[in-house]
């Protein structure tokens, strides 16, 4: 596997993750998101988000609403619910504990 393949792989394992962690500060709709992310150099299309968020909206994890646009037709925006932020707290955990534990790896060479 190549490295930019690794990059790849890493990043689609933890893309719930980031779009939880970016909807966790803000009710937004996929653009923003989608834009968010690829200001953090996660780099996705609409194509990767739309079926992330709808797995997360079945999973009861994120919930949306339709808002009326000053730029033309109303916009559906995604929100945590109670149990998206529960999930984004354990993941959280979760990848602290790991990095933790690759940077020990990394930092005992």
């Amino acid at each position: 596997m190549s490295s930019e393949n690794f990059k790849i792989q890493l990043r689609k394992g933890l893309l719930e993750f980031c779009i939880l962690q970016v909807l966790s500060k803000e009710k937004l709709y996929t653009s923003e998101i989608i834009v968010k992310l690829n200001e953090s150099q996660i780099i996705v299309v609409e194509g990767t988000v739309y079926p992330l968020l709808s797995r997360l909206k079945n999973k009861g994890f994120v919930d949306s609403e339709w808002i009326e646009s000053k730029q033309g037709p109303p916009r559906k925006y995604y929100h945590l619910t109670k149990n998206g932020k529960n999930y984004l707290t354990e993941l959280t955990s979760s990848y602290v504990e790991v990095n933790s534990s690759i940077q020990n790896l990394i930092n005992n060479k």
